[in-house]
């Protein structure tokens, strides 16, 4: 428990230097291209209040949310069966492989054009763009499974479903938790670009608004709300979710 607001500090002194660093930039520079701190966070503790916000990101949130549950619920069923199945894997490695070396914005571009500007086009789009990582570590993954560990369940009869709790899920929590951080990490620029391109709202959907008018202020006030969410689901969600996973190695 020591070690806990020892990490805080050091992260919060490091924040603290960043801004200190931003904020002397800003003064140097002396333009409204290049705002300051104190200017950025009253502009974003308006636009919180009083502007589209919380409305903008709450549609990027619920899009990173469907697309990263939807990419990870198949792509991992897809993945261990591609690792159990070689049928499987030669039929469907080609399309997976194409898909990983296939750049988003075309995937973007190409169901907005057949899909039209719909937001399941959008999601789509975030989806198909994560799903190929998923599949390929899950499936490494789970080539990587103890047989003995499975002889063993075998052997004590557990069944189906006890075997694939205790047994599997323990050796696939690594391989599923860096498919998870990496996913996200993907998902959250995707989505920004598939807003920009062809959605009426988002955090992508305002950055672009901004850009258009120059408004810098607003646009980095956009973006650290962005990143901030980013940095509470790393920090709240992943990396003590990490911790409990891997208790049973110790």
């Amino acid at each position: 428990m020591a070690r806990f607001p020892a990490a805080l500090a050091e992260r919060a002194a490091s924040l603290l230097v960043l801004l200190v660093v931003w904020e002397a930039t800003a003064r140097i520079a002396h333009s409204r291209l290049f705002p300051g701190v104190g200017a950025v966070l009253t502009t974003l503790a308006d636009e919180a209040l009083h502007g589209e916000l919380l409305h903008d990101l709450g549609a990027t949130l619920a899009r990173v949310a469907v697309a990263f549950t939807l990419a990870m619920t198949v792509g991992t069923a897809v993945g261990i069966v591609m690792a159990r199945s070689r049928a499987i894997d030669t039929l469907l490695d080609s399309g997976v492989v194409l898909l990983l070396n296939l750049p988003a914005l075309v995937i973007a571009v190409l169901l907005y054009i057949w899909l039209g500007l719909t937001e399941a086009a959008a999601i789509g789009a975030v989806t198909l763009s994560k799903l190929p990582a998923v599949i390929v570590t899950l499936r490494e993954g789970a080539r990587t499974l103890d047989r003995d560990l499975a002889d063993m369940a075998r052997s004590f009869h557990f069944g189906h479903w006890r075997t694939f709790r205790h047994v599997t899920l323990p050796q696939l929590s690594p391989f599923f938790l860096v498919a998870s951080r990496t996913g996200l990490s993907l998902i959250w620029k995707i989505v920004l670009v598939v807003e920009l391109l062809g959605r009426p709202d988002g955090i992508g959907y305002a950055i672009q608004v901004f850009f258009q008018l120059f408004d810098v202020r607003r646009l980095i006030a956009y973006a650290l709300a962005f990143v901030a969410v980013v940095l509470a689901v790393e920090w709240g969600v992943l990396q003590p979710l990490e911790r409990r996973l891997a208790r049973w190695r110790r």
